[in-house]
């Protein structure tokens, strides 16, 4: 396990006018505590952990029993990230996994009951942001695009592929997930601030020809409370008066091509510079539950914050391992 001597740098607020400022809950947000370096690194984490160091914590197992084992050990993070399963569009081969649910009501209760664990550790003026797309009912026939990323969503029979209930799902049905998804979590008390969307200039080519190709994602943020921590100034526009505009909620990011090792599904670290920037404060927490192949930790890490994955497949958590220890490595020879 490789030993970190070296902090990066860390993107620090500007405190000098704040301190000027009357005590009130939006400036108390702009403060917010992050949890200590020693409950970070305790022992019965280190000792759960498939891997750990002093800023990365990457656990094995499913992402209910990871959520449970950081709520047990007291672990507040600053921010949640993530992407998790679409409905219908991988088989994970991987136990109680998400995704493959009979009916995309069922996906949309188990992904929100995630979220409202999620929400157990999160910080009460922390944010939680989730990358999800749609599916369509019925998608059957034999693809004929050459992505990887397709091969992998032909696995055998889907949910989407068997016959519907008349209602949602009925031949050649947009489900709404992500809406859907959005609805019930905010039915269950959290706070919608933005349906950002993700467009993609070179999206996967769709075999269709009676609807337009599909070339954008979601990305939405939720927060638990009115007053919440948020630093626009790290991702900013500069508007003609000089002043500092917040980002806006369409961008225009490429999809990654390829694959890091064997996850086909990887993030872009465009897609999450936004969310990680302006909602994780110095030193903070950043968990990704869904984490896939790193690039939460990694980016994470490469900012000056702690991170912390969660993922059932061992070769993810493999992937991850073996990225964190690349970043590791090229942070010792800048030092040299």
């Amino acid at each position: 396990m490789p030993s970190l001597h070296k902090q990066p740098n860390l993107r620090l607020v500007d405190t000098a006018s704040d301190q000027k400022r009357p005590s009130t809950k939006a400036n108390e947000a702009m403060h917010p505590k992050v949890i200590s370096e020693a409950a970070f690194t305790s022992k019965r984490l280190r000792e759960a952990a498939y891997y750990s160091d002093e800023t990365a914590l990457v656990l094995h197992m499913d992402v209910r029993e990871g959520l449970s084992l950081l709520a047990e050990t007291g672990v507040e993070v600053n921010c949640v990230v993530t992407s998790p399963p679409f409905y219908g569009q991988r088989d994970y081969e991987v136990e109680r996994q998400i995704g493959l649910e009979v009916h995309p009501s069922e996906f949309i209760s188990n992904l929100s009951d995630v979220f409202d664990a999620a929400g157990a550790v999160l910080a009460d003026n922390g944010s939680l942001w989730v990358n999800i797309g749609d599916t369509y009912w019925s998608g059957k026939g034999e693809h004929r695009s050459g992505e990887a990323k397709q091969s992998a969503r032909r696995f055998g029979i889907r949910p989407q592929d068997k016959k519907g209930d008349g209602k949602w799902c009925v031949p050649k049905q947009l489900l709404l997930v992500p809406h859907r998804l959005a609805i019930e979590l905010q039915d269950r008390g959290w706070l919608v601030r933005n349906d950002n969307v993700w467009v993609k200039p070179n999206p996967i080519p769709d075999q269709v020809r009676d609807r337009c190709s599909m070339s954008h994602e979601y990305v939405f943020h939720f927060v638990k409370e009115r007053w919440y921590y948020f630093d626009k100034n790290a991702v900013g526009r500069t508007s003609e008066a000089g002043t500092v505009l917040p980002p806006l909620d369409t961008w225009e990011v490429p999809p990654v091509r390829g694959q890091a090792g064997r996850h086909r599904a990887r993030f872009s670290e465009d897609l999450i510079r936004i969310p990680i920037l302006t909602t994780t404060p110095p030193r903070g927490v950043v968990l990704d539950p869904f984490a896939g192949s790193g690039t939460s930790l990694v980016f994470a890490r490469k900012h000056g914050f702690r991170a912390i994955g969660i993922d059932a497949k061992k070769a993810y958590c493999d992937i991850m391992v073996e990225r964190l220890r690349r970043v590791v490595e090229e942070e010792e020879d800048d030092q040299e």
